[in-house]
């Protein structure tokens, strides 16, 4: 009897211990998800900039291998644009850095929230790095430009090799998904969060 009432209580603490756990866990989820709301601003304006530099450098550099970087004034002012561009990329990525510290300064113990925080950081590395390039490329295109101004042989029929290349590159360039939305949605839906926790 007396080892029927010992082997109960293990029991029972067993089932607490883990009980515990799960709500452990789920307060951890409930503060994560929290926090990814809170940068759903930051995130929603980043987003919005961001397609609006991919757009607008699109066509720009589709204007310019159709009919080339043109002449004097005109080679000047595709200058001024490629390096208008070029600083509207360091400050959205810079953007995303802020998103990113906001998300990486949450504690997480359990696996499943660091699987969906370590997903959503490479959707954002992802366009770090697209905004990297965009603006290597833009620095060089400028200097390209000014280069061509400079040059008596040429005749404004011809695209710099950074336009070129940052033209390639928009081309297949896929409008990513709501990255954020879809963390949120998971963590939503493994812990079963209500609105009303949230």
């Amino acid at each position: 009897m007396m080892a029927l009432k010992s082997q109960y209580c293990l029991l029972l603490a067993a089932v607490a211990s883990i009980t515990g756990c799960g709500k452990q866990e789920r307060t951890g989820a409930v503060q994560f998800v929290k926090v990814l709301k809170g940068t759903k601003a930051n995130f929603a304006s980043a987003n919005t900039i961001e397609e609006d530099l991919v757009k607008n450098a699109r066509a720009w550099c589709e204007g310019i291998t159709a009919n080339g970087a043109g002449r004097g004034v005109e080679l000047d002012q595709n200058a001024a644009v490629a390096a208008e561009l070029a600083e509207s990329a360091v400050v959205i990525s810079s953007e995303w850095s802020q998103v990113r510290q906001a998300i990486d300064g949450q504690p997480l113990k359990e696996e499943y929230p660091r699987q969906v925080r370590d997903i959503l950081n490479t959707e954002l590395t992802k366009r770090q790095r697209l905004l990297q390039v965009m603006h290597g490329l833009l620095e060089q295109s400028a200097t390209q430009f000014l280069e061509s101004r400079q040059s008596k042989a040429y005749m404004g029929d011809k695209c710099p090799n950074g336009v070129a290349e940052l033209d390639s590159l928009l081309r297949t360039h896929i409008a990513p998904d709501d990255a954020l939305g879809a963390a949120i949605g998971a963590l939503r839906a493994k812990y079963g969060l209500s609105g009303s926790e949230l």
